[in-house]
């Protein structure tokens, strides 16, 4: 799988703060990489240098497998920020063509591609209207179409669902499949760990300007998982001693049990099949990434704790 974007060694620092402190990673050709992390961690300035906006003090960025040229390069990427950066003194449609010639397209050929995102996102009838008329949801949708009507292979989202309603929201979700299924590459930024575990199959996590966790979505909780377990049985006044288990939580026939190191899930299956207990429900439950954030970040547990019960 082709590499589209490697950081190696990345620093930057503002007097005598760390922004960010030494951060590597490497994003594959068609992937959708969160990237995570509290407010004031680093995440905009490694945004910005990714992007040209501010040169790293230290370290290599390499886009297509060669040194990023931020004036070369920019061709590539299209970069929606949080803030709003829209004129928003001009008509929507001269502001979508101007963009999309800033990024290199002819006015035709820009007609041509603004005249399909309008018509696919439903915003034909706003081509007249002015920026500053648009609601918050209006001129997110906006701001999106500009981001990836050139087509880049790099898309760098920030906060893109901000403003935008469930039905849009869905919209630009598909739109970022999309994207990805044709070979673009997105970094996906956000606070909503769980729009990242919905959408991204890979994340890092940043802190304090530093790296602190790197992996793919479905690796990372398994890697933080507690081995808890679901478990719904047909009915009550099950035997609930067995040295492979212990149950942490009880509602009727509703168990959580944590499995001891060492056994597995199957003894805890043998354990009721034994005792003719009809097994409703069994699954494992794995910390969300808003559990792992919390935790990395501020120490805390990844799952939620429950009291043990006794039967």
């Amino acid at each position: 799988m082709q590499t589209i974007l490697e950081v190696q060694r990345l620093k930057k620092y503002f007097s005598s703060q760390k922004a960010v402190d030494d951060i590597s990673f490497s994003l594959h050709q068609g992937s959708i990489f969160g990237l995570l992390g509290p407010n004031g961690a680093g995440k905009t300035t490694l945004i910005r240098m990714i992007t040209g906006i501010f040169y790293p003090d230290e370290g290599t960025i390499l886009l297509n497998g060669r040194r990023f040229n931020p004036v070369e390069d920019v061709i590539d990427i299209g970069y929606m920020p949080e803030e709003r950066g829209l004129y928003k003194k001009m008509k929507v449609g001269e502001q979508a063509l101007y963009l999309a010639q800033l990024k290199g397209l002819s006015r035709s050929d820009a007609f041509e591609k603004v005249k399909l995102w309008f018509d696919k996102f439903e915003m034909s009838s706003w081509w007249n209207k002015k920026v500053e008329d648009l609601s918050k949801g209006m001129s997110q949708k906006l701001q999106f179409v500009t981001t990836v009507l050139h087509e880049p292979r790099l898309v760098i989202l920030d906060e893109p669902f901000s403003g935008l309603d469930p039905v849009n929201s869905n919209l630009i979700k598909d739109e970022i499949y999309a994207l990805a299924q044709k070979g673009t590459t997105i970094i996906f930024s956000t606070h909503r760990m769980e729009q990242v575990e919905e959408i991204c199959d890979h994340i890092i996590l940043v802190n304090k300007g530093q790296k602190i966790l790197d992996g793919g979505v479905a690796e990372v909780k398994q890697q933080f998982k507690e081995h808890l377990f679901k478990l719904e049985l047909g009915s009550e006044g099950a035997d609930l001693e067995h040295p492979s288990f212990y149950v942490v939580g009880k509602e009727g026939r509703e168990l959580t049990v944590k499995i001891h190191e060492g056994h597995t899930a199957n003894e805890v299956l043998l354990h009721f099949i034994a005792q003719q207990q009809q097994i409703v429900v069994f699954h494992e439950i794995l910390p969300s990434l808003n559990d792992i954030f919390i935790h990395l970040v501020e120490g805390t547990p990844t799952a939620r704790q429950f009291e043990t019960v006794t039967a």
